[in-house]
């Protein structure tokens, strides 16, 4: 698919998404290090063409599912930076009211149901929601964002076993970044690419570049249309690289896993700079829109955190409030 080919609010659209993932985990991370933020903060820095080319498929019926590293996903489903933002601060004007935190982040309005502190967790809930959309016949799909590690959990593989037998429409797509926590994808996976293991389940497997939005999008289409037309799940991997470590302050802890020139030489293949050069290439876009854009994604962040740091955190009696269980 050509660049040129789309609209051009669309083209501005994907690029303040990204731009806005960005900006908004690179902000979390900095203010981690002033201790501002409670608990850890696990970003997902040079990865920014997943999520964005993923969810600009979706439609505001549509589910996802996310993971400890989710914050990009659910900003390009609809998530607002502000309740974002006061949610990682642990504030009661956050989007779980401040008890959720950077790696539990929920929306049911926006069809975001959850982010999930466990490896693999957030698989089986997608297509138990994809089981559920079959039912109520709404033309909606369920799409599940999980790392290359999760693609080993026991999780991953009951899910698309029971999604490709039921022909759910679901969506499974692997952001393959290299590494599972601090542990090199070749030295834990036994196959080098991720979506081979779809074959297994008599669905199709699709390897993508995850450092390019519009390639995303096109797969995603796809495995949108199958869905949708009855014909069952997709797995699609996106091949791309995760610039920080696992968890933000890792430095503290763990000792370099990775070599400098690979991480260097993956900042060589920005999402976001690959896209700006793609965009202002068509015509369509010059360089100035792009600058105006970053320049009110900064000040949306800007606005973002001053609401955070205003906002109070939850009362005691809220401890037991919106739980499953009480006392």
């Amino acid at each position: 698919m050509d660049a040129a080919t789309l609209p051009k609010e669309q083209l501005l659209d994907m690029y303040r998404t990204m731009v806005r993932i960005r900006r908004f985990e690179e902000t979390i991370r900095d203010l981690f290090f002033q201790a501002q933020i409670p608990g850890f903060v696990h970003v997902s820095i040079g990865e920014e063409a997943v999520p964005t080319g993923v969810c600009a498929a979706l439609t505001d019926r549509d589910y996802i599912t996310t993971t400890h590293r989710g914050h990009g996903h659910m900003l390009a489903k609809g998530g607002q930076l502000k309740p974002m933002m006061a949610e990682i601060f642990g504030r009661s004007t956050g989007y779980c009211k401040g008890k959720g935190g950077s790696m539990h982040i929920v929306s049911y309005d926006l069809g975001i149901l959850g982010a999930n502190g466990i490896v693999g967790a957030g698989i089986p809930i997608a297509t138990g929601a994809a089981l559920a959309s079959s039912f109520r016949n709404n033309d909606a799909v369920a799409v599940s964002f999980f790392g290359d590690g999760a693609s080993n959990e026991g999780t991953f593989h009951e899910s698309l076993n029971l999604a490709s037998l039921w022909k759910l429409p679901v969506i499974y797509v692997c952001q393959n970044n290299g590494y599972g926590e601090f542990t090199s994808t070749a030295d834990s996976t036994s196959v080098a690419d991720i979506a081979k293991r779809a074959a297994g389940y008599d669905m199709p497997g699709v390897i993508v570049d995850g450092n390019d939005v519009i390639a995303v999008y096109e797969a995603m289409q796809q495995a949108v249309r199958r869905a949708k037309a009855g014909e069952g799940p997709t797995l699609i991997e996106a091949k791309t690289y995760r610039w920080e470590g696992h968890v933000v302050g890792e430095q503290a802890f763990v000792g370099e896993y990775r070599d400098a020139n690979e991480v260097e030489a993956a900042k060589q293949r920005c999402p976001i700079k690959l896209f700006g050069e793609r965009v202002v290439a068509t015509g369509f876009i010059a360089v100035p829109e792009l600058e105006r854009v970053q320049t009110e994604v900064q000040q949306e962040l800007d606005d973002a955190v001053a609401f955070a740091q205003s906002s109070p955190p939850p009362e005691i009696a809220e401890a037991t409030r919106d739980v499953f269980a009480n006392p």
